[in-house]
């Protein structure tokens, strides 16, 4: 299964307070941070953010994203909201899409990464 998630960044402290307020909705705080990356964790699976090793811009990956599972509606919403007043673009709000009870809310984070916010249920 799935340890961490890495994503990257061209601007590490701009990610790294976007990250820190929009993880903390969820629980997560910081439990690995080094010169070039820094992960989030709530217990599960992290999500982390690193200037590239190669030393080449970070860039969108097409097809690319990262779920977050929040837990409830609510926190889908809380998510969704807090990522685009630190200043993430909009891709979709929250609402259920599909069958099965998938409720989500799509952003892209400072960078241009994509992520959803989930909840199922």
């Amino acid at each position: 299964m799935i340890g961490y998630v890495t994503i990257g960044t061209n601007d590490l402290p701009r990610a790294a307070q976007f990250y820190d307020s929009l993880l903390g909705i969820i629980g997560a705080k910081r439990f690995m941070e080094y010169e070039r990356n820094i992960a989030w964790s709530n217990g599960g699976p992290g999500l982390a953010v690193c200037k590239p090793f190669d030393g080449k811009g970070a860039s969108v990956g097409n097809g690319m994203m990262v779920a977050l599972a929040a837990g409830s509606k609510e926190k889908v919403d809380a998510l969704y909201h807090k990522a685009l007043e630190l200043g993430g673009t909009d891709e979709g709000p929250p609402g259920p899409r599909g069958a099965g009870g998938f409720y989500g809310a799509y952003f892209r984070d400072l960078d241009g990464n994509k992520l959803c916010a989930f909840h199922l249920g």
